[in-house]
């Protein structure tokens, strides 16, 4: 919540949601849009004109379609709370500067009109929230963080024992969250993201916005030479002499993705908010 301040920097609300719009005099937009979006149970007070026949014939219950502007903007936010992203060695965790990044950005979606939603990828069940609009949405997208990184802090030891759980279970949740023309924003060190992420990454590029938030915590980048003590889950402990991190890996990986057309940032866990404002103001220009 503290975060919304710096979104608003720079930004220009309304800019997107008049775009394509013809005079000079900003204006309520009516009616309920032409894509459809969802079917639901009818509800008191639902116009008898969208009632849908086929889901009503189907179930012999009353159902209504719901249809949203194809002009509008919904942005799910994937964040990465899996075991492997609740370590760092500078400022905070790698998990606490992805969901930063993710709430100055769905600040800045929600003040220019468009819709936020939210799938946390964790050792437990995910978190999910589907996209709406307006200041309340986003109150319950920086709950929910706050929640899903408390509960993954809290199993954090019994987590560590297990195999890394795939990100791509949460991507396939985050695109079913969407409309046709929806964006997905993934924050994560992408470390073991398992063996179809990739793949399905590629797939889902081909049909809707898929954008990158790396995150990089400074040992990563610039590891001090030397021999380090390490634990692992079963108990065993002693020393290793790691392998150099190769310089220009975060980079590499970036350009790597952009030419199957993600789009991508590197956030430096270390320079905190102040710095991931103009990141996501540019991450947000090509949403």
């Amino acid at each position: 919540m503290g975060l919304r301040h710096l979104a608003r920097r720079g930004s220009a609300p309304a800019t997107r949601t008049l775009a394509g719009l013809p005079g000079g005099i900003v204006t309520r937009r009516r009616g309920r849009g032409s894509e459809p979006e969802d079917v639901r149970l009818w509800s008191e007070g639902d116009d008898r004109r969208f009632i849908d026949r086929n889901a009503t014939a189907r179930t012999g219950q009353l159902h209504v379609r719901t249809h949203h502007d194809e002009r509008d903007r919904a942005v799910v936010l994937l964040a990465d709370f899996r075991p492997s992203m609740l370590f760092g060695t500078r400022r905070t965790l790698r998990s606490v500067a992805a969901a930063e990044a993710l709430a100055l950005l769905g600040w800045r979606v929600a003040a220019d009109g468009g819709r936020v939603g939210l799938a946390v990828a964790s050792a437990g069940a995910p978190t999910v929230l589907r996209p709406a609009g307006g200041e309340r949405a986003m109150i319950a997208v920086t709950g929910a963080l706050a929640q899903a990184h408390a509960e993954a802090l809290g199993t954090v030891s019994s987590a560590r024992a297990a195999p890394e759980p795939p990100l791509e279970a949460t991507l396939g949740l985050a695109r079913s969250l969407l409309p046709a023309g929806g964006h997905v924003v993934i924050a994560s060190a992408l470390d073991d993201p398992g063996p179809g992420f990739d793949d399905l990454l590629t797939l889902l590029a081909e049909r809707i916005a898929i954008r990158l938030i790396l995150v990089s915590d400074a040992f990563e980048r610039a590891r001090p030479p030397g021999y380090y003590p390490f634990a692992l889950a079963d108990g065993h402990r002693g020393t290793a002499l790691p392998a150099t991190t190769a310089t220009g890996q975060a980079e590499a990986r970036l350009a790597d993705y952009a030419h199957r057309g993600i789009a991508g940032v590197r956030l430096d866990v270390e320079t905190g908010p102040e710095a991931y404002a103009p990141l996501m103001e540019r991450l947000d220009a090509v949403l």
